[in-house]
């Protein structure tokens, strides 16, 4: 039996940081009403020179380096991002390039906020399948670049930034218990697209053909994340069959303390047990569930043998979540 076991985990960030001081002083808000409603403090803007194809080349570099393996054992490269560097190729290409691994399969999965999930899941399907043996996972996004800078709703909870982890293939003792044993034990994605009109970008290349700017009405999803996301949890615990109280550590979306809080309680988690950077990293949309795993992981409490349980709902709606032994 084949499993994909996580290897090692990195991050990117952009150089130049954006208090919500900073934010105060150009728009009709303040730290203290942003902090109160979404939990942010600050967030990353990507610079002159600095793209989702460069955070992503420097994210995926620091989780090859994580995991002591050397660039050309990696055979397959997905990159989850609603911001590419183009329209075509795929960012994922460019990292390739970078890397040195070329020839391998390489390409976007587009999926908003739950695109690293999205992305995890079909590489964790690929290895299993025997298509690849070791793989780049990666969550990149520059969402300043398609925000209404002059509206205070939603510009003030993005960030930009990158993550990655690497995946390797093992073979796992037939008869393992489904919740025993480290790799990816379960996966599970949803998608409801009646609901495009609550979370979305007002342009595209073959409507409008322009870029667009983030609109979203976030009173209605709010609603539909708790919900959405307290249910998907639920099913992946009872799908492993085990409890919550199992779990040692939950990395969501981080998208706003209100929703991360109202899911936990929804669920019986202990607050304690939530990996938080939403108050550093803002929304960085794909790239957030990367990123605050890989600070979790940075900073010793995500550890070998943990339970982690990965969760995210982004635009489309897509939600969906992951139950990892590490």
């Amino acid at each position: 039996m084949i499993r994909s076991l996580i290897r090692g985990a990195g991050s990117a960030m952009p150089q130049r940081v954006v208090t919500n001081e900073e934010l105060a002083g150009r728009l009709d808000t303040s730290d203290e009403w942003i902090v109160e409603r979404t939990g942010i403090r600050q967030r990353h803007i990507a610079g002159e020179g600095e793209t989702t194809g460069t955070l992503a080349i420097a994210a995926a570099r620091a989780a090859l380096a994580d995991a002591g393996i050397d660039a050309k054992k990696i055979d397959l490269i997905v990159l989850a991002t609603a911001t590419p560097d183009n329209t075509f190729p795929a960012t994922a290409t460019k990292v390739q390039a970078a890397l040195g691994c070329n020839g391998c399969p390489a390409f976007d999965v587009q999926a908003v906020c739950s695109g690293f999930l999205y992305a995890m899941t079909t590489a964790d399907a690929m290895l299993r399948s025997g298509q690849a043996t070791c793989a780049l996972v990666i969550g990149a996004e520059t969402f300043s670049r398609i925000l209404d800078w002059e509206d205070r709703t939603t510009a003030v909870l993005f960030g930009d930034g990158a993550g990655a982890i690497v995946l390797e293939a093992q073979d796992v003792a037939e008869g393992t218990a489904k919740s025993e044993g480290s790799g990816i034990l379960t996966s599970q994605l949803h998608a409801d697209g009646a609901q495009h009109d609550l979370l979305y970008v007002d342009g595209g290349p073959s409507t409008t053909q322009t870029v667009g700017h983030l609109r979203m009405k976030g009173r209605e999803v709010f609603r539909h994340a708790v919900g959405n996301l307290a249910q998907v949890l639920g099913d992946v615990v009872a799908k492993a069959g085990i409890t919550v109280d199992q779990i040692d550590w939950v990395v969501p979306h981080q998208a706003n303390i209100r929703i991360l809080e109202a899911t936990a309680k929804k669920l019986g988690l202990a607050p304690e047990k939530v990996i938080v950077t939403v108050d550093r990293h803002a929304n960085t949309s794909a790239a957030s569930v990367p990123l605050a795993f890989a600070a979790a992981r940075a900073d010793g409490r995500i550890k070998p043998g943990d339970l982690v349980l990965f969760e995210a709902m982004g635009g489309g709606f897509t939600w969906g979540a992951s139950l990892v032994r590490l």
